[in-house]
């Protein structure tokens, strides 16, 4: 959100925590007071997140090719809805030691395989950031960023770059994913995000 919106809202639990929620909800009888938490995107039942797409958009799930990192065709993937970077079970792939997907070219319909190493990076590039205490970075800047919600904060700078930020981790992160999120702290402090690209 930005600073005008954030101006404009109001947080109707304010400072309670979860517990505290979950109590006045219990004793005014609401259903949901024990439902337990989720981390995922509450339409999708199940998790089946390719059979969700495969039901709506049948047409849109094709076969495709693993690859190496040099394009040499490894197999064949039942569509790229199937599979996330840093996987390595349910691939199908026999190739006598463990791989990872590390790659995803949805325009070729793409699955790229490797070594473990080549899932681990230490810089990411990041557009329609956002800012919350100003409204642009002009120049480097030290946080602690999350590539997903289940990920360890891990010190980085960041500096602008081209139409977004460049993150630059202290260690390399497993599976930095495009499309997914990454979020910059100081300290208690949300400074903002982006979306990988």
């Amino acid at each position: 959100m930005t600073q005008y919106q954030l101006e404009h809202t109001l947080m109707p639990l304010g400072g309670y925590t979860k517990d505290k929620v979950r109590e006045i909800a219990r004793e005014i009888g609401l259903s949901v007071a024990n439902k337990k938490d989720s981390e995922e995107i509450c339409f999708v039942p199940d998790n089946d997140y390719a059979g969700f797409i495969k039901e709506r958009r049948p047409d849109e799930i094709k076969s495709g090719y693993f690859v190496d990192v040099n394009g040499n065709r490894l197999g064949r993937h039942k569509g790229i809805v199937h599979y996330t970077i840093g996987q390595r079970k349910g691939l199908g792939l026999s190739l006598g030691k463990p791989v990872y997907v590390i790659d995803i070219i949805p325009e070729k319909n793409l699955v790229v395989i490797g070594d473990e190493k080549d899932i681990f990076k230490d810089t990411l590039y990041a557009e329609d950031v956002n800012f919350i205490p100003f409204e642009k970075l002009e120049g480097e800047m030290k946080v602690t960023a999350k590539i997903r919600y289940s990920a360890k904060e891990a010190n980085a700078t960041i500096k602008p770059y081209e139409n977004g930020v460049l993150v630059k981790f202290e260690t390399p992160q497993r599976a930095i994913t495009k499309g997914q999120s990454v979020v910059f702290y100081d300290g208690d402090i949300v400074v903002g995000g982006g979306i990988i690209k």
